[in-house]
């Protein structure tokens, strides 16, 4: 009964979503909560709700303060010379600059946390998208995709879980996976281009040299031919201009969603908050950050906490500045550290666990030999609907006994478990995915219709790279 009522819960909570209903933070708390009463759980609704919101409170705590700390680092032109680097490539070439938006994302991937990529892509990239009048949903879908694929990296977090759930060496798990990883980035980076030529053509092909800088004083409109995807130029003008189809108007006044200048200042290379005498400190800070947190050397929560305020007291010594960093970016803030909360009470009432004992008990004997397949396919809906603790350590334990059972090596089990990494960061669970489509102003459901797709799609060629290349 609680798993009929489980996969009714979240067919529920994703129409709603999809369809703009609720938005994502009263689904998350509402949805469950109802479903809970309704099975006679509603008196221990409180417990399981305080469970999930401890369990969940040290994630808030990482984001909440690597998002402040980041923000500062964006705001003092930490990232500005990456950022002109993948810009001069991009030009204003929505093709390129959709590839663009896939390679910086991988590229900040490395650092294995999502909420430092997304910020940090979509604070170069947004102003590119929003000027020439391209899709948002896909730069979030790219980069949550291009994301979801480097985050198996052993210090990304599933690699480790996979490794001390079945007691194996992460390393054994993920080197023999890098081959069929890889092939999942080229994956990713040719989606980038498919997506970018369907930009490119709905927009025709743009030849303007610096799309971000204007002078303020001046009305600049982008317009020419190139809305129909015809091969007409268009050209940087002053003045009015014309409206014909398919032309990006540029001036503040007439910005289609009614923003000002204000959402440009990300990448704005004069904006008031730059220290450019503090780059090396900074640049030194960020790299003692991620190296204390790859060598766990403190709880990452403890590391944030400390360097976001070590770099606002650096940066910005008085204390109005300090609150106006702060207050710029509460909003992001807010609204992840509530995701990541309301997120406690849909993991917390057992329906979840429950429809996971479920899929893993239909699994029908004979396909034990294959299990290590099975692993591979269950792990994209399951890791979507679930955390990734509870994936990796409450249902790849089990399978990975029932493939012993039948000569199936853990490691198998282990790197077959990967697979669904591309589309489990745009999960509803993923508190980073909050920072991404808040970021980018994107309506959460519109990035699920999106992105699911590709992020799908993306999973399955590397598992069939990984038993293509005999690893799984």
């Amino acid at each position: 009964m609680l798993t009929i009522l489980g996969f009714a819960m979240i067919a529920t909570f994703l129409v709603l979503i999809m369809t703009k209903k609720m938005s994502p933070i009263a689904a998350l708390v509402l949805i469950p909560a109802l479903f809970c009463v309704a099975v006679g759980q509603g008196a221990k609704l409180g417990d399981y709700v305080i469970d999930g919101v401890g369990n969940l409170a040290p994630t808030a705590a990482m984001l909440m303060f690597a998002i402040v700390y980041f923000g500062v680092m964006i705001d003092v032109g930490l990232f500005d010379p990456i950022v002109r680097g993948i810009l001069r490539f991009c030009k204003a070439d929505p093709m390129r600059i959709v590839v663009g938006t896939a390679v910086l994302a991988a590229i900040v991937s490395l650092d294995g946390d999502g909420s430092t990529t997304f910020m940090i892509t979509v604070s170069a990239m947004y102003p590119l998208y929003k000027r020439l009048k391209m899709s948002l949903v896909v730069m979030t879908g790219v980069a949550a995709t291009a994301n979801g694929v480097m985050n198996t990296l052993p210090w990304g977090g599933p690699t480790a879980r996979a490794a001390t759930a079945l007691k194996l060496d992460a390393s054994e798990i993920f080197i023999p996976m890098i081959p069929a990883l890889a092939v999942g980035l080229l994956a990713v980076f040719l989606l980038s281009y498919v997506l970018g030529l369907r930009e490119r053509k709905r927009l025709g092909m743009l030849t303007l040299d610096e799309a971000l800088v204007r002078e303020p004083e001046q009305e600049t409109v982008l317009a020419g031919a190139g809305g129909t995807g015809g091969g007409g130029q268009d050209r940087l003008r002053k003045g009015s201009g014309g409206s014909g189809t398919g032309s990006a108007d540029l001036t503040q006044d007439d910005d289609e969603d009614g923003e000002d200048e204000e959402d440009f200042k990300g990448l704005d290379p004069n904006r008031s908050t730059l220290r450019p005498k503090l780059y090396w400190f900074n640049a030194g800070l960020t790299t003692a950050l991620l190296t204390a947190m790859i060598m766990e050397l403190m709880p990452i929560p403890v590391l944030f906490l400390l360097g976001a305020a070590l770099a606002l007291t650096v940066n910005f010594p008085h204390m109005p500045d300090q609150r106006a960093r702060i207050a710029a970016h509460a909003d992001n803030v807010l609204n992840v550290s509530g995701m990541v909360f309301a997120a406690a009470v849909f993991t917390g009432t057992g329906m979840v666990e429950n429809m996971a004992d479920w899929v893993v008990g239909a699994v029908p004997d004979a396909m034990g030999p294959h299990m290590a397949i099975v692993t591979g396919l269950l792990s994209l809906p399951l890791t979507y609907f679930m955390s990734n603790d509870g994936f990796y350590f409450g249902v790849v334990p089990v399978l990975a006994e029932a493939g012993a059972a039948h000569g199936v090596s853990p490691l198998e089990i282990a790197r077959a478990s990967l697979a669904g990494q591309a589309l489990h960061m745009s999960s509803p669970l993923v508190p980073a995915v909050y920072v991404l489509v808040g970021m980018a102003k994107v309506e959460f459901g519109d990035h699920t219709r999106f992105t699911v797709k590709w992020a799908v799609l993306t999973s399955l060629v590397v598992l069939g790279a990984g038993i293509l290349f005999g690893t799984i």
